[in-house]
């Protein structure tokens, strides 16, 4: 019924390991080739949630080498040879992905590190840019922007880890996205270097007709096309003396959803507005949910838009229970996750069998609560270790004119084998979910990208548009060399 992993695949190289190390070598120097045993080895998976890894458990094939290349054209003498000898490459940079994306298929595989290429280019103020390379820790940039009143108004979750190249690859959306837009809203131009080698820049201009925007072929590829070296995005002002918080309680997922969809279609943009279910919240707000329905709003921006906003919602709220303030700042200051939380989560999953993971689709208006009934609902039917759930939920987190995106998160308890967590677990719940979003109209996927654990329905996602995305990948890899089994799924 559900998708099984896909078996790994042979190398076309016909270099062997000690070969492809020699010829990494002698393009870079052995200071920017790793071949130490436990680094390879952690370079398999991806680094977050990865429930066998913690385990010492690594099914998949091991890397040939990691390289660390320090420039553009280093990179692109990396892609060369590879392209020449066949060999698979994984782009990354911050390592935070989540959806198998920066995991090796194939056997002998180059893991591509671009997290020292990590120098801020250029802050401009005056046309509110700022170019940084593909290494630039984000929360680094952020701190960097901030003491010149600046934003990116990027802000994910993993900001403590997530670097600018693969926040731009996975098309990477962030906390208050329903006013600043997502990465590809952000991005201006762009540095890449394609598998042959070529470097192609997009230059930086506000908006051009000449065309299709080439921008979104390299936003959002994961490496599957391209390596990107180096981003341009739009910066703003950083006016936090004007944020107003909201939090408030409604007895009905839909209702609040649909006070949220008023919200929206009325033309106000608060950074931050999200909805969560009672299971969900009770694991954020237990200490004043009260079995509710969770809804949490940031209104910023310059002052007389950030004063307007916050009175729209609390028109549009009138009548619900309202939350002291305090306690959603609270809540802010402790969301995103660093290397401690992560380190915690890994500690937790060796002493007590337990994990949580999600799966994030979107979906227009008309079809929020429809699907989040359905999944509810079909889970509880048709999961076979429905017992070992212990909790199941979703909310709502980044909103737009015609639609809304569903976060869907679930625990349990692991009573099989590490090796069979992901068979028995997180693959069968992400297909009902992707299923039902599929179903309904929505998107398989909202913002983690496809990774390899989501390319079983790439096809489906994209129906008979599919054959451009073909187009692509046989135009820019035509010897299939970038990150084998992402996005693209490989026979």
């Amino acid at each position: 019924m559900f998708p099984a992993p896909p078996p790994p695949v042979p190398s076309a190289s016909g270099l062997s390991r000690s070969e492809i190390v020699a010829g990494l070598t002698a393009l870079l120097g052995s200071a920017k080739v790793s071949t130490d045993e436990h680094e390879l080895r952690d370079a398999s998976v991806d680094r977050f949630r990865k429930y066998t890894s913690v385990h010492g458990i690594f099914t998949g094939p091991i890397p040939a080498a990691i390289v660390k290349p320090g420039s553009t054209e280093e990179v692109s003498k990396v892609l060369a040879f590879a392209n020449e000898h066949r060999i698979n490459i994984v782009p990354r940079t911050g390592r935070t992905a989540t959806e198998g994306g920066l995991e090796t298929l194939v056997e002998d595989t180059v893991v591509l590190d671009g997290s020292t290429m990590d120098a801020i280019v250029r802050i401009d103020p005056v046309n509110m840019m700022v170019t940084a390379q593909c290494g630039v820790p984000l929360q680094q940039l952020e701190d960097a922007l901030r003491e010149r009143g600046l934003t990116t108004g990027h802000s994910p979750q993993s900001k403590p880890l997530a670097q600018m190249g693969g926040l731009v690859a996975t098309r990477s959306i962030g906390q208050f996205s329903t006013l600043y837009g997502g990465i590809e809203d952000m991005v201006v131009g762009l540095e890449a270097v394609f598998p042959d080698g070529t470097v192609s820049r997009i230059k930086n201009v506000p908006r051009r007709a000449a065309g299709p925007d080439i921008r979104h072929v390299v936003i959002g590829n994961e490496g599957a096309l391209c390596v990107i070296t180096e981003v341009t995005v739009k910066l703003f002002k950083y006016q936090p003396e004007n944020n107003h918080y909201f939090g408030f309680l409604t007895e009905d997922f839909g209702d609040a959803v649909e006070r949220l969809r008023t919200l929206i279609t009325d033309g106000y943009r608060p950074s931050v507005c999200r909805v969560y279910s009672p299971e969900d919240a009770n694991q954020h707000f237990s200490h004043f949910s009260d079995g509710k329905n969770v809804v949490v709003l940031v209104a910023e921006g310059p002052e007389g838009i950030a004063r307007a906003t916050s009175e729209a919602i609390e028109r549009t709220f009138a009548g619900t229970e309202a939350v002291d303030p305090k306690l959603v700042v609270e809540w802010f200051d402790n969301l995103n996750w660093g290397q401690d939380k992560i380190d915690a989560e890994k500690r937790a999953m060796l002493e007590t069998r337990h994990l949580g993971y999600t799966t994030e689709v979107s979906v227009d208006w008309s079809n929020v609560t429809p699907l989040y009934d359905a999944i509810m609902t079909r889970v509880r039917d048709e999961f076979p270790r429905f017992a070992d759930l212990t909790m199941l939920g979703a909310h709502s987190s980044h909103s737009y004119q015609t639609g809304t995106n569903l976060y869907f998160v679930y625990d349990y308890d692991i009573t099989c084998e590490p090796e069979q967590e992901i068979i028995e677990y997180h693959i069968p719940l992400n297909a009902i979910i992707v299923e039902e979003s599929l179903r309904l109209g929505g998107s398989m996927v909202h913002h983690h990208g496809i990774g390899k654990y989501r390319t079983p329905w790439t096809r489906h996602e994209h129906g008979s548009a599919y054959p451009m995305l073909e187009v692509l990948k046989r135009g820019f890899d035509p010897n299939g060399i970038m990150n084998a089994g992402t996005i693209f799924p490989v026979s």
